[in-house]
Parts: C-alpha cells; structure tokens; sequence
C-alpha cells in the first residue's frame, strides 16, 4: 500500500464522518423556533463556496472524482444547513410580524386583567390580556 492510497483512504474516511456531521446540525436547524438565530449565513456560505471551489480543483486539475464527490457532499450539506436556515428565518419574520399586529390593535384596549409582576417591571413590553385572541398568534 503506497502513502497515496492511505491518505486517500484517509481523506475520504474524515469527508465521510464530516458528512455525516453535518445531520446534527440539520436536525437542530429544523427543530429550532427561534428563526435559526444561531447559524451563520456569513460561515456557512463560506463553507460553501469552499466546498465548491475544491470540488471545481478536484475534477479540473486533478480529474480526481472521488474528492470530488466528497467536496460535492460537503457542499449538499452546508447547502441544506443555509436552506433551511433561510426558511426558518422567512418563517420566523412573518410569525413576528402578526404577534406585532396583534400587539398594535391590543394596545389601546383595557385590561381585563392586572398586569404582571413581569409586565409592570418592563414598561417596554406591551401588555397583553390574557383572553386575547391575538395570545396564541404567539410563538413558542
């Protein structure tokens, strides 16, 4: 076994279990509700652009379709990750966007109930009633 084949093998071994790696972070991306706040548009473009320019050097100057394949599943990967993201965050924007229209048209209205401890001690945060009909626009 020549040192090219065990750093071939070495390679595709680390690309492998860094594709798989990748499904954690897709599972959270899916799961989160927060509009995907975590993930970095500016590092996961990165990523991939990276995976795509060493898949382009792959195949042009080393006609190696093996890397290239790897560097291609890499870039799946960080491709579905942004997606995803991109999707969670357009969600999350039109979800804030109704709570803040419910907020604007239950302003004026009386309460028909006291405030909160929470709402007297954070003027800032606009005071629901609890039976409003806005409450479950909501998220979670």
């Amino acid at each position: 076994m020549k040192i090219a084949d065990v750093t071939l093998a070495l390679f595709t071994f680390c690309n492998t279990v860094r594709f798989v790696a990748y499904v954690p972070q897709i599972i959270r991306a899916v799961r989160d509700r927060s509009g995907a706040e975590a993930i970095s548009f500016g590092t996961w473009g990165l990523f991939l652009v990276s995976h795509a320019s060493a898949m382009a050097y792959a195949l042009v100057n080393n006609q190696d379709w093996v890397m290239a394949s790897m560097f291609l599943g890499n870039g799946v990967g960080c491709g579905t990750i942004l997606l995803i993201a991109a999707w969670k965050r357009s969600q999350h924007g039109s979800s804030k966007r109704r709570v803040e229209q419910c907020i604007d048209m239950t302003r004026d209205q009386p309460q028909s109930t006291p405030p909160t401890f929470e709402q007297r001690h954070h003027p800032r945060k606009p005071m629901l009633r609890q039976d409003d009909a806005c409450q479950r626009e909501r998220p979670a």
